[in-house]
């Protein structure tokens, strides 16, 4: 296979100007530095960043993962589930001190998510732990209280983190995906050095960084078939939450809402102390703290993703040194299958644990099946 790796951009400290801000994809490619030996690249079978993105959800063929389900109560008095690497149907036990992967979920995702299952198969392959903390409502029990989740809930990533760090002996690395990767990089952002003392490493793989930008993209086109397949399930929580608190928010509003912006404004924003979607989806946006960022993150966006477009991700100079940018030109939104058809949905999980592998302090060693640095795939 011909390596390349044009598609990742050099960390840089200080932020982009407005030219440089609005430069097309084209001029990004300036700023590549070929670091690392890691090529992404999309099988021919699938030509459309639509296809790129449907196929691996609905029809890849997923590793079966066990879990054990564990249940937190919140300190505002809810709850929120854990789904936990069940290393009792192994043979071979995770050390003690073994790095602990922590991922959080997308949209209405959860343990069960296509990208969820590859992901902790890989953990459980190099011998670490693994769980997957649910935002409330997404574990398949309603959640308490009247609010849901959001965007910008890095509150809620905050205190799940230093919990499993006051819990855990070893090194803990996170992953967040799409909407789990917006709140990861908000806390990230927020914490700056402080999260060194808790993660050795993170990544954010498709994430909205501009979320006015991605909230419009769904908004039209074919990228109305993603808004009705969040809105199915989120109008059926709204329902029952209202039965859990009549009146709690304009029903009608949220019935007749046909795009996010109109769902978010008559549920999210004022469930969650936004004063409108506008309001939410600004202060929910990260691209613009990113150079805040202390801890090793990698961030993963294709850009042909179909939930953001690709002329608004950053460029390495509106990033912190400790960041690394990859851009393939191709991969959809979670996507990145490989290989011929039916395809493999693997090397999501090998560009990932590749990278926190590579800042994993005192990690235990990999199983000799699993690489411990990154290497082509394709």
């Amino acid at each position: 296979m011909k390596r390349d790796s044009s598609h990742l951009i050099a960390p840089g400290p200080a932020r982009a100007t407005a030219s440089e801000t609005d430069a097309p994809d084209s001029a990004l490619d300036a700023l590549v530095d070929p670091i690392i030996d890691l090529l992404y690249q999309a099988p021919r079978w699938l030509p459309s960043a639509h296809a790129q993105t449907i196929v691996p959800a609905l029809f890849a063929r997923r590793p079966m993962v066990q879990y054990k389900r564990e249940r937190w109560t919140t300190p505002d008095g809810d709850f929120i589930d854990l789904d936990w690497l069940d290393s009792a149907v192994d043979t071979a036990r995770p050390p003690a001190k073994a790095p602990l992967f922590v991922l959080f979920h997308g949209l209405e995702g959860s343990s069960d998510s296509h990208y969820a299952r590859v992901l902790m198969a890989e953990a459980k392959a190099r011998g670490w732990h693994g769980v997957v903390p649910h935002f409330r409502s997404c574990s398949g029990s309603m959640n308490l209280l009247p609010r849901f989740y959001h965007l910008a809930d890095s509150a809620e990533v905050d205190w799940v983190l230093r919990r499993l760090k006051a819990q855990h002996n070893g090194p803990i690395v996170a992953a967040g995906v799409s909407l789990g990767g917006n709140v990861l990089l908000r806390w990230l952002c927020e914490q700056e050095q402080d999260a060194t003392a808790i993660l050795d490493a993170a990544a954010a793989i498709s994430a909205p960084l501009d979320v006015h930008a991605g909230g419009h993209a769904i908004s039209q086109g074919f990228g109305m078939v993603y808004t009705r397949s969040f809105l199915k399930t989120l109008k059926r929580k709204a329902l029952a939450k209202l039965d859990q608190y009549p009146g709690l928010f304009d029903r009608d509003a949220m019935l007749a809402a046909r795009t996010m912006h109109a769902f978010d404004n008559a549920v999210t924003a004022p469930l969650h102390g936004f004063r409108d979607t506008d309001d939410y989806w600004t202060r929910a946006t990260t691209r613009p703290f990113l150079p805040q960022i202390a801890a090793p993150t990698l961030i993963l966006n294709a850009r042909n993703d179909p939930f953001l477009p690709g002329r608004v991700l950053p460029s390495a100079t509106e990033v912190s040194a400790t960041v690394t940018l990859d851009q393939p030109m191709h991969g959809g939104h979670v996507g990145f299958m490989t290989g011929p058809f039916p395809g493999r949905i693997d090397w999501l999980s090998q560009r990932v644990f590749g990278y926190l592998q590579t800042h994993v302090k005192q990690a235990a060693p990999a199983s000799a099946s699993a690489p411990t640095t990154d290497s082509t795939h394709g």
